[in-house]
Parts: C-alpha cells; structure tokens; sequence
C-alpha cells in the first residue's frame, strides 16, 4: 500500500505560539516605551530652548562682550587687547629654556629678565667660565629665540656672571677691593 498522504489517523502538528508577554514581561515593555517616548519628548523640548536662545549661553538679547566664553579665549583676548603678546611669548621661552638652549647649557644658565624695549635677554650663569661660553654661542642663541619668537624679537642676549658675595665693609676688607675678580665677575 502506497501511502500519498499523511495517516488518516496522525494528528496534525499545531502551528507554533508566541507567548503574550505578561507580568514582569510586560511591566518591561512599558517602561522601555515609556523612556523612549519622554527621550523623545526631551530632545525635542531641548532643540525648542536651543532655538529660542540663538545657540548658546547670552547675557541677554543679543551677542556682546559680556556673554560667557572659555578661559583660553578669555586669556587670549586679555593678551591681544593689552599688547602683551612678545612678553607672553618670551615668557614661554623662558619656561622652554632647557629645550631651546640644551640641557647643558641649561644646567648652567638661566633666563632672568626680558628688557623689551632693547629687546635684550638677560642671563645668568653660574661660572665665569659659562658666561665666556654663552657670550661665544650668544648669535646662534640669538638666531634660535628669533626662528621661535619672530624675527627682531630678541636682538641682544645679555650675559652676567655669577653673582659675588656681598661686599661687606670693615676691618678685614682692603682698601680699594671690589672682591674675588677671577671667579666672579
């Protein structure tokens, strides 16, 4: 017996259910709907305020000079407004000295003031013989801070010896002496 069909017999298979969600279920499904819907309604109120404000953070109606602005901004138009653009930059030189001179010479001179109307740095070194030293580079020093600062910035790298003892008058000192001159000075 050919059998073309299933058994008259055999039930058939009953179609698959998906299980409505309850309980916990589907306390989940209203609160996932429920969040979507109030980020919904959140960005849309925040676009509103956005548009109403013009952008940003005003001090009133219009756009001036009181309104917010960021510290680097606000320190850079302090600078630009007051002229203070080749001391700011000196003075970065100043904390960029051992990468500019070297850590050498750095260990051993130090930038101590910036004169800007002779466009002059001064510079202290701890021994005579590294001032003689620095006073030989002083044009290479020179042609550095300028290719860093701008051209005309520096024109004059000004070179001291150390500093000597204080010069103290009494009954030991000799008349006439400006103290030890082949180690200071």
């Amino acid at each position: 017996m050919s059998t073309d069909g299933p058994a008259p017999d055999a039930p058939e298979p009953a179609p698959r259910r998906i299980p409505e969600p309850s309980g916990v279920d589907l306390a989940r499904v209203a609160l996932r709907a429920a969040k979507e819907a109030a980020r919904a309604r959140g960005d849309a109120a925040q676009q509103k305020k956005q548009a109403r404000r013009g952008g940003g953070l005003r001090s009133g109606a219009r756009a001036d000079g009181r309104d917010p602005m960021a510290l680097g901004s606000a320190i850079n138009r302090l600078i630009t407004e007051r002229g203070w653009e080749t001391p700011a930059a000196v003075g970065g030189v100043m904390g960029r000295w051992p990468q500019i001179v070297g850590e050498d010479v750095a260990k051993h001179c130090v930038p101590e003031k910036y004169d800007e109307d002779e466009r002059t740095l001064s510079v202290r070194c701890d021994s005579t013989a590294w001032a003689t030293n620095l006073r030989l580079l002083a044009p290479q020093l020179v042609a550095r801070l300028n290719e860093d600062l701008g051209h005309g910035t520096v024109r004059l790298l000004r070179v001291n010896g150390p500093g000597g003892p204080a010069r103290r008058f009494g009954p030991l000192r000799a008349p006439g002496s400006t103290g030890p001159g082949d180690t200071y000075g």
